[in-house]
C-alpha cells in the first residue's frame, strides 16, 4: 500500500480518537478548557519542586483515591447503579498485590506486574458479580444492597485470618492487624532500580496515570459505549428496545469500575506497604459515594475535583478535629442530596461558558 493511501486513514483515525476527548457525555470543550487543563496539570507538575516529601508524599495519598472514585462515577453515574462495593475491590487488589510482591519481590519489575494482576483480579471479580446481579435481573436500591454485603462479608472473612494458618507462601494475612512489609513499586532502569517510597518520584508516576486514565475515560465516555450507558441510565426499558442488551453494558462498566477501584487498592498498599481488613468497612465503602456525590456522579471531571475537595476536608478535619470528621462528611453528603442532587462541583462547572458547550448535543 502507497503511502499516499496510509496516510488519510490514518489522519482519520487521529481525528476520531481526539474528537472523542470532548463530547456530550463529558464537561469541557474548546480551548479554552484544554489550555485550563494543561495549566492545572503543569502546576500540579511543578508544585512538588517547591514543596516538602511528607506534604508531595500526602498528595500522593489523595491521587490514589481518584481511580476508585473516577470507578464509581462510572458504574453510579453513566451505568446508573449505586454500587457500595468499591472497597471490597480495592481490598481485593491490595492482598494480591501483597501476597505477589512478598512471595515474589519487586526486582525486574515485578512489582509492576503485581499491580496490573491485582487490578485485572479485582475487574473479574466485579464482572462475576456483576454478571450474577444484572442478568440475575437485580436492580434499583437492591444493587447497592448486594455490592454492601459482599464488602462487609470480604472485610469480615479478612478479619479472622489472623492464626498462623493463614499464610499464602511466605505471606500472612494477618487478620485485623493487617498485612505489611510488601514492597513499593520498583522500575527497572539502568544502573539501579527506581524505588518509589511515598515521595516525589510516586507523585509524579501517580500524577501521570491519572491524566492517562482521565482522558482514557473521556474517550470511552463520548464513544458509542458511553452514549448507551447513558441512554440505559435514562430509559433502560427504551435501550432495550432499540435492541441493545443493557445487562451486559452494566456489567462492562460495572467490571470496568471494579477494575479501577483495583488499581487505587494495589497503589495503596505500594505507597503505604500496608493493607488491612478496615480498608473494606462500612466507613470506608461510604467515603466514595460522598465523595462523587458531591462532585457529581454524572461527570468524570467533577467527579475528579470533588474527590480531591472532599479529600482534603477530610484530611484536615482528621488531623484538627477528628470526632467531627465523619459527621461532617454525612452532612456533607445530606446537603448534597437536598440542594444540588447533581453534585456541588457539577453544578459550579455547568455555569461556566466551557462547561455549557461541553454538554451540547
Amino acid at each position: 500500500m502507497s503511502r499516499g493511501n496510509t496516510m488519510p486513514a490514518t489522519a482519520g483515525l487521529r481525528s476520531g480518537w481526539l474528537a472523542r476527548l470532548e463530547g456530550p457525555q463529558t464537561l469541557g470543550h474548546g480551548r479554552g478548557f484544554w489550555a485550563l487543563f494543561v495549566l492545572v496539570v503543569a502546576v500540579a507538575a511543578i508544585w512538588p519542586l517547591f514543596s516538602n516529601g511528607w506534604t508531595v508524599g500526602n498528595v500522593a495519598y489523595f491521587l490514589v483515591w481518584c481511580f476508585m472514585a473516577l470507578g464509581l462515577g462510572l458504574i453510579w453515574g453513566y451505568a446508573g447503579a449505586l454500587s457500595f462495593g468499591q472497597t471490597a475491590f480495592f481490598g481485593v487488589a491490595g492482598y494480591v498485590y501483597g501476597v505477589l510482591t512478598i512471595n515474589f519481590g519487586a526486582a525486574y519489575g515485578f512489582s509492576l506486574l503485581a499491580l496490573v494482576l491485582a487490578a485485572a483480579g479485582a475487574g473479574v471479580l466485579a464482572l462475576i458479580l456483576a454478571y450474577f446481579m444484572f442478568y440475575g435481573r437485580i436492580g434499583g436500591v437492591f444493587i447497592g444492597i448486594v455490592t454492601l454485603a459482599v464488602t462487609l462479608v470480604l472485610q469480615a472473612f479478612m478479619a479472622q485470618t489472623a492464626g498462623p494458618q493463614w499464610v499464602i507462601g511466605k505471606a500472612r494475612l494477618n487478620g485485623y492487624n493487617g498485612m505489611s512489609g510488601m514492597p513499593p513499586l520498583t522500575i527497572p532502569w539502568f544502573g539501579g532500580d527506581i524505588v518509589l517510597y511515598a515521595d516525589m518520584a510516586l507523585y509524579y508516576v501517580l500524577l501521570g496515570l491519572l491524566v492517562v486514565v482521565y482522558l482514557a475515560m473521556r474517550v470511552l465516555l463520548n464513544s458509542r459505549f458511553g452514549n448507551v450507558l447513558v441512554a440505559i441510565r435514562e430509559n433502560p426499558e427504551r435501550a432495550q428496545m432499540l435492541g441493545y442488551d443493557i445487562r451486559r453494558y452494566q456489567m462492562l462498566a460495572f467490571g470496568l469500575g471494579g477494575a479501577l477501584a483495583g488499581l487505587s487498592g494495589a497503589l495503596y498498599t505500594a505507597w503505604g506497604q500496608y493493607i488491612t481488613p478496615n480498608s473494606m468497612g462500612l466507613t470506608s465503602a461510604a467515603l466514595p459515594v460522598i465523595w462523587v456525590a458531591f462532585g457529581g456522579r454524572k461527570d468524570i471531571t467533577a467527579t475528579l475535583i470533588g474527590t480531591l475537595v472532599v479529600l482534603a476536608i477530610y484530611q484536615a478535619l482528621t488531623i484538627h478535629a477528628s470526632q467531627y470528621a465523619i459527621v461532617v462528611m454525612g452532612a456533607l453528603l445530606v446537603g448534597t442530596v437536598l440542594f444540588a442532587p447533581e453534585g456541588i462541583i457539577l453544578s459550579l462547572l455547568k455555569l461556566a461558558p466551557q462547561g455549557r458547550k461541553g454538554r451540547r448535543a
